[in-house]
């Protein structure tokens, strides 16, 4: 990643990645046949990364007994700020997401998905705990893919902080208008007349 951040994917050799590792080239190649092969081995390892930082910000919110909105917004704000502090600092940031795009397209549906799989889990697990109900015409899946809808205009390269707030803004947004109303009162209320 260092290499890549350094001199764009284009630029970035493997004679540079050998030395930066303290390698051969040879030895390189004989644990990747080629930069390709090695720039997906970064991308796959950026992915899991941000997956983790995701994974790790909802269970915090979760445990500090926030609602599932600031719990999805931490999520997602989690992803998006681990890849931007991974590549923000490259002047070849737009290249390596171009590339990104163009060689890795079946890591990054692959990472979508999983990241979806993320969501329904925290959604249905979070509703479950606090009471909460989806709108009848609404699945813990639909509200997971209208937020990557939401989140697919947002673009990792754009850092300022007025974008992740907009992001933050239309996550909450989705999450109000998908849960039912009265859904906390009514759960809470049904508890209290079973005691």
């Amino acid at each position: 990643m260092t290499v890549f951040a350094r001199f764009g994917y284009r630029r970035a050799s493997m004679d540079q990645i050998a030395e930066e590792v303290a390698l051969t080239r040879q030895a390189v190649y004989h644990h990747f046949p080629g930069k390709e092969a090695l720039f997906r081995a970064v991308v796959e390892d950026l992915h899991e990364g941000a997956y983790e930082a995701e994974a790790s910000a909802g269970r915090q919110e979760e445990q500090a007994g926030r609602s599932l909105a600031d719990i999805l917004a931490a999520q997602i704000d989690a992803r998006f700020r681990y890849i931007i502090d991974c590549v923000e600092t490259s002047p070849y940031a737009e290249e390596l997401l171009s590339e990104h795009q163009l060689q890795t397209r079946d890591l990054y549906e692959s990472f979508i998905e999983h990241n979806i799989g993320l969501r329904v889990e925290t959604i249905d697990r979070v509703c479950a705990a606090q009471g909460l109900a989806l709108r009848p015409d609404m699945t813990s899946l639909d509200l997971a893919r209208c937020i990557q809808i939401a989140i697919r205009g947002f673009s990792a390269t754009q850092t300022n902080a007025d974008v992740l707030a907009d992001l933050d803004r239309m996550v909450r947004l989705l999450v109000a208008g998908a849960v039912a109303p009265g859904a906390a009162r009514t759960a809470r209320a049904s508890k209290r007349s079973l005691r």
